[in-house]
């Protein structure tokens, strides 16, 4: 399966690395593939590209940029790039202000979430939240005592959520489907939380797990 990484940061290479890892073909698209040189060098079976390059063959899309960029991003790549493809959408709208107190603040309401704003623009493609809760350190093969951590995930395509479900899955996750894309509102904070313990005291090694 062909895996197309909308992004070049710390969280599109760690799960390009995840990708690869697990069997999948994976391609970064990036503004500027010659920043990557180095890395690539150290990952050559990674393919680097533009936006739209790694999103034409793709399969599967992974949306791995800053959340002010989602959108912009999104456009350069072409609605006929996304129309029918799985979307994760590991972004947070995280504004352009320091933490207060080791709060992160968000450019969006308490009443509407950054991935119901993409899945509105790009009404073909397929969003599912996913990854947006944790460290890149810890998005593959995450290793706590306490077992499986849990990824919160929603979407409003349900072959597309298992389709997510199970990546999860395969990267040691267990998944918790909290439904349509409304429910972003919800999990999108859930960064504000996970960032608060790295702030204060330096801990960035965590994950949520859901106990019934």
């Amino acid at each position: 399966m062909k895996i197309g990484i909308l992004g070049s940061g710390e969280v599109a290479k760690a799960l390009a690395v995840g990708f690869l890892s697990h069997g999948y073909e994976a391609m970064i698209g990036t503004r500027t593939p010659s920043k990557l040189a180095d890395w690539v060098a150290q990952h050559p079976k990674c393919w680097i590209g533009g936006f739209s390059d790694a999103a034409k063959s793709a399969e599967i899309l992974v949306l791995a940029v800053k959340g002010t960029a989602a959108a912009d991003v999104l456009r350069t790549v072409g609605e006929l790039n996304l129309a029918g493809k799985p979307i994760i959408d590991a972004t947070n709208p995280i504004a352009d202000a320091p933490p207060t107190h080791g709060v992160l603040a968000f450019f969006t309401g308490p009443n509407e979430s950054l991935m119901e704003q993409l899945q509105r623009e790009f009404a073909s493609a397929k969003f599912v939240k996913a990854f947006n809760s944790v460290g890149s350190a810890c998005m593959v093969n995450p290793q706590f005592k306490s077992g499986k951590p849990t990824m919160f995930i929603c979407g409003n395509d349900e072959d597309a959520k298992k389709t997510v479900s199970g990546i999860l899955d395969r990267f040691g996750w267990e998944s918790a489907d909290m439904g349509q894309v409304e429910a972003a509102r919800a999990i999108e904070p859930l960064c504000i939380l996970w960032c608060i313990p790295g702030f204060l005291r330096n801990d960035w090694v965590h994950a949520f797990k859901l106990i019934s």
